[in-house]
């Protein structure tokens, strides 16, 4: 479930601010999802590639040059569209689960 999320959270995080892989694996992992590298740098690879992110390099202090992934214009405008997916999908899971198991009121 979670690397079918994965691009929307993704594209949510760097809506707020911008971040290099590691960093944005450690936010993910903040809000409780099991993520690896080894599945968020092909995200931000193909989310590069389609031109929903944008990268810039910055030198590190400690060690090797950051590659930094920021949301392009054509970003937002995913995001919004999968927002409001994730609303459709997220009524009809809640409203067919309330009909399998309605609350005892």
């Amino acid at each position: 479930m979670v690397r079918a999320v994965l691009p929307l959270l993704t594209l949510t995080l760097l809506a707020e601010d911008e971040s290099y892989g590691y960093e944005l694996t450690e936010r993910l992992s903040a809000h409780g999802l099991d993520v690896t590298t080894g599945l968020v740098y092909p995200l931000l690879s193909r989310l590069e590639r389609d031109g929903l992110v944008s990268t810039r390099m910055v030198q590190s202090a400690n060690g090797p040059p950051r590659k930094y992934f920021a949301l392009t214009p054509a970003g937002m405008a995913a995001l919004e569209a999968a927002q409001e997916q994730w609303q459709v999908v997220s009524t009809a899971v809640r409203d067919a689960t309330e009909k399998e198991h309605p609350k005892n009121d």
